[in-house]
């Protein structure tokens, strides 16, 4: 799964930038107006709403515009014709890349999202043909720079996490998708701050990449993170931390 978090840590690295062009709270925005579309404006009993106002919050979006995305949400126009998509394919050498779009056109979004996959060396599967590769998992990702990464992983454990990781300056806690909540809010209660929580889908095991097929990947992700209709992209491929700087030199 190091593949996985090594992106993700990524991606939330550029999530200032994004904010700045406004996509990140586009993406949040959508999020919004879809759960509260499907399961409604309660809370209590709306888990996948609970979820994107946190994940809101977590990213610094301003209480005026949740609110005001969730009154979108409820309306009978705005945000009415918003459909969810699953778009699966294979990256450079082979990887696994799953996403998760909110759009409003089925079909400019697939033909984006497919352009940006030729472009990169790559190509769209059939429905299906990566998915079982995925599980739902949730994701708390630490900042451990200054902090005991064996005593928070053993804090992440007693909370009821299903694994942790320690990388190089974080920690990763994976928990089941119905124990997440509880396990957030034991930690937050600690006075433990998060990087990022989320759930996402997380690959069952990694594919390790040469340098070129890499960065290749690396871009191919981050330019799919662009489209402002991507709301969650996993990948299988695994990344090494001299990889990602000489990545993250680039961009």
């Amino acid at each position: 799964m190091s593949g996985h978090s090594k992106w993700s840590s990524i991606k939330h690295q550029k999530g200032v930038a994004d904010a700045r062009r406004g996509q990140l709270f586009t993406k949040l925005t959508r999020e919004i107006i879809m759960v509260v579309r499907e399961g409604g404006l309660n809370r209590e009993t709306n888990f996948r709403l609970r979820l994107a106002v946190q994940k809101a919050k977590d990213n610094n979006m301003p209480s005026e515009n949740i609110e005001r995305a969730i009154k979108r949400g409820s309306g009978t126009t705005e945000g009415a014709s918003l459909v969810e998509m699953v778009l699966e394919g294979y990256g450079p050498n082979g990887t696994a890349i799953l996403l998760q779009a909110l759009t409003d056109n089925r079909n400019r979004t697939l033909q984006d999202v497919r352009n940006i996959f030729f472009r990169h060396g790559a190509s769209l599967g059939e429905s299906g043909c990566v998915a079982w590769l995925f599980d739902l998992k949730g994701l708390i990702t630490v900042d451990a720079s200054n902090l005991d990464a064996q005593e928070l992983a053993l804090k992440a454990i007693d909370a009821g996490a299903e694994d942790v990781k320690v990388e190089s300056g974080h920690v990763e806690i994976y928990s089941l998708p119905e124990e997440f909540e509880r396990v957030r809010k034991t930690l937050e209660q600690q006075g433990i701050t998060f990087i990022s929580a989320e759930l996402t889908m997380v690959p069952k095991t990694v594919v390790e990449l040469d340098e070129k097929a890499a960065i290749q990947t690396l871009k191919l992700l981050y330019k799919l993170e662009e489209l402002d209709e991507v709301q969650q992209l996993s990948s299988n491929a695994d990344f090494t931390d001299s990889v990602l700087e000489k990545y993250k030199a680039q961009v």
